[in-house]
């Protein structure tokens, strides 16, 4: 590549994870991120199969089971509070539901980003504004810093994607929408969870969710319900938490005591669930990774395993093409396009199975849950799980 620098917006899973395998390869790496500092919080994350082992091979895997979060599984519940199906953590090899290492994507991501220093610049509180490429590079203007040069530029911003934005079109083109949409927040621990990741389902395609955190006296809870496309304004918090109560007041289980603690949740998080879909992941010298170019949705439980995959994946074609960007972005699209077709297969059901419209629908979900150990459906669900590595990671040499 005639320029050794590369840019990479977005300082989640992806972009960090990125960062440190380019920077094993040689490269420069700049990283531009919108907040101000690291995002903290979230929801827990599956560490699974292909992207286990990119972990493993990053070192970093007995620090992720060092900050993981202890559950016994995933339980539905009714209104009472009685259990009406469970799946324990260790069903399918620990390749479930709930798999064997969950860690909070705030803490994931701190581990990223904690291994890329000191060796990479970030510019935070900052964004890419315009994407000008010619012959020999990528000239990008940013929202706040002077206007710089890269050989390539790479979006890692999500599903939201400035980058994809700029240089492939608009969102609308590119995201499929599930009629879902989804709320997450952090609560204190005043709920019997016992270690179990407990959903209540209502009619109207209503869930609500809370599972353990990892510190003492907080957990992690989350409404989501089906709707025909919504127009809601994605800054303003305090309007999103009034559709969500509106949605759920009527609800029963201890959805009154979550909408309470949702009130006041610093890290509120609401959003549309789709997927993410192109053709093609790369125009000239931009690319796009993870979520900004194949969101799977939290349904399908790959998301992270496709960020860290193509990371590994991006970063070693990248460097093995020699200053090739065009046979890299190449490489780096056959290689991973299949894995992630599988990836976006979702679960049997999709939106419908997560959250039924109806209590018939509702039961006969419970009474699928309770049925997996019998065939075929425990076929079925494992052909699902085992997506997660199945791909055949290529040995890329480390030039450090």
């Amino acid at each position: 590549m005639p320029n050794n620098e590369i840019l990479i917006c977005g300082a989640g899973i992806a972009g960090p994870a990125l960062a440190y395998w380019l920077r094993a390869r040689g490269f420069r790496v700049t990283i531009v991120e919108r907040a101000p500092q690291p995002r903290p919080g979230g929801q827990t994350v599956d560490l699974r199969g292909a992207g286990r082992t990119v972990i493993e091979r990053m070192g970093l895997m007995d620090r992720a089971r060092a900050e993981s979060v202890v559950q016994s599984g995933l339980a539905f519940v009714d209104a009472s509070g009685r259990i009406t199906a469970r799946m324990p953590a260790d069903s399918f090899g620990g390749e479930g539901m709930v798999s064997e290492i969950e860690i909070l994507r705030g803490d994931l991501a701190r581990l990223l980003y904690e291994s890329t220093l000191p060796d990479t610049e970030y510019l935070f509180d900052d964004t890419v504004t315009g994407i000008d490429q010619d012959a020999d590079a990528v000239t990008v203007t940013f929202e706040k810093s002077a206007p710089r040069r890269f050989g390539l530029i790479v979006g890692a911003d999500g599903p939201h994607s400035v980058v994809r934005a700029l240089a492939f079109g608009p969102e609308e083109e590119f995201v499929r929408p599930l009629g879902l949409y989804t709320s997450w927040f952090t609560a204190t621990d005043d709920l019997e969870l016992d270690g179990w990741y407990l959903m209540h389902n209502a009619p109207g395609g209503l869930v609500a969710s809370a599972r353990p955190g990892r510190l003492p006296g907080e957990i992690k809870a989350g409404f989501s319900f089906r709707s025909a496309p919504l127009a809601y304004d994605r800054r303003d918090v305090a309007a999103q938490r009034e559709l969500v109560a509106r949605r759920f007041g009527h609800v029963g289980w201890e959805v009154p005591r979550l909408l309470r603690a949702m009130r006041t949740a610093p890290d509120f998080f609401f959003d549309s669930m789709g997927q993410v879909r192109l053709d093609h992941w790369s125009r000239g010298r931009v690319v796009l990774l993870g979520d900004a170019g194949y969101c799977a949705t939290p349904l399908t439980g790959l998301g992270t395993s496709l960020a860290l995959v193509g990371a590994y994946v991006l970063a070693g074609e990248v460097g093995a093409a020699a200053g090739d960007h065009r046979t890299a972005l190449r490489r780096y699209d056959e290689v991973m396009r299949p894995y992630v077709s599988q990836a976006q297969q979702l679960p049997p059901g999709g939106a419908s199975g997560y959250a039924p419209s109806g209590r018939l629908g509702i039961r006969l979900r419970d009474l699928s849950m309770r049925q997996m150990s019998r065939w075929p459906m425990r076929n079925l669900l494992a052909a699902q799980f085992a997506k997660a590595g199945d791909i055949a990671l290529p040995e890329y040499p480390d030039t450090r």
